[in-house]
């Protein structure tokens, strides 16, 4: 078996320890000359067969059944528009707190605005127990009914219940941005 090197220029680049011989250039500019020519054809015979496929084939009635008879996945499902449902609970609670309604037809039980029943707890004074019975009962334990939020805000309706200039300071005296 025969190692020798034919190629003269080959046989140069052995001895110099690298290439010699340069990239052929003018085929690789053919070679994406062709490439970018079969794309745009592909991409041409591809609009055409579309718009022919659009034209000629018409959409009919979906193939599953189940399209129409859609049911709603089980609970808890999510909001689709929370903001929304937010401010509409925020009123209806604003509604209940400053209107009048009943409780309980019934038993006669109303509700009224909360100014006008402090007007009228004001007005009337509270039931009071006598001296005696005071002395005699034993202390109960007074817990407050809530503690209020350090940032100003009531609840999740807090924040849209305040005026819309300014954000409410957070607890270390910097403002939301």
């Amino acid at each position: 078996m025969s190692t020798e090197i034919k190629d003269p220029k080959f046989k140069e680049s052995v001895e110099a320890g690298y290439e010699k011989r340069d990239v052929n250039v003018r085929g690789i500019l053919q070679f994406g000359f062709w490439m970018a020519v079969v794309i745009v054809i592909t991409l041409i015979g591809m609009k055409l067969m579309f718009n022919y496929f659009n034209r000629t084939m018409t959409l009919g009635p979906p193939a599953a059944s189940f399209v129409n008879n859609r049911q709603l996945p089980p609970s808890p499902r999510l909001q689709v528009q929370p903001h929304q449902e937010l401010k509409d609970y925020c009123a209806a609670q604003q509604k209940n707190v400053n209107g009048y309604g009943w409780v309980d037809q019934q038993s006669g039980v109303v509700r009224i605005p909360l100014d006008k029943a402090m007007d009228i707890v004001l007005a009337k004074g509270l039931p009071a127990r006598s001296a005696d019975e005071a002395a005699s009962a034993s202390p109960v334990p007074v817990t407050p009914a809530f503690t209020p939020d350090p940032a100003g805000t009531q609840g999740p309706c807090g924040y849209l219940m305040e005026s819309e200039g300014t954000p409410p300071p957070l607890e270390n005296g910097m403002e939301k941005k």
